[in-house]
């Protein structure tokens, strides 16, 4: 305990020259104490900013999110439409006898007398060959 209360005065020494040192940036700091506030608040706004428009949940994500849910409801829609007209052209096709016969008449190429069916060419319809007759 003796040798801690000799080397008082020392600490004590030493402890004031850390504060003479230390003085001047002490002040320079209290001194700019709203600059130094000013800009801590200004790099906190910016932060935040950066992290609500480019963060995992931000404003970028979400209206890609957004775009992809307009998207979505529209196919969904159209689906709907969709299914909406196969659900009538069955029921057409099991009670319809008109419908019954043009669905018949379109698939099987079939044909009532005196009626012509035209077949466009394509891949399973190959085009005529044509007449390449020489000229004089």
């Amino acid at each position: 305990m003796r040798a801690v209360v000799e080397r008082a005065p020392q600490a004590e020494a030493l402890a004031a020259s850390w504060i003479e040192h230390i003085r001047p940036f002490a002040v320079q700091i209290y001194l700019l104490r709203r600059r130094i506030a000013t800009i801590a608040v200004a790099v906190l706004a910016l932060s935040l900013f950066v992290h609500v428009m480019f963060g995992d949940n931000g404003m970028i994500v979400y209206k890609k999110k957004r775009d992809e849910y307009e998207l979505l409801r529209k196919q969904l829609i159209q689906v709907q439409q969709e299914n909406e007209r196969y659900t009538q052209r069955i029921q057409g096709l099991k009670s319809d006898q008109t419908a019954i016969e043009k669905e018949a008449r379109e698939q099987l190429g079939y044909a009532k007398p005196g009626e012509y069916v035209y077949v466009p060419p394509g891949p399973g319809n190959p085009a005529p060959p044509a007449n390449h007759s020489a000229r004089k």
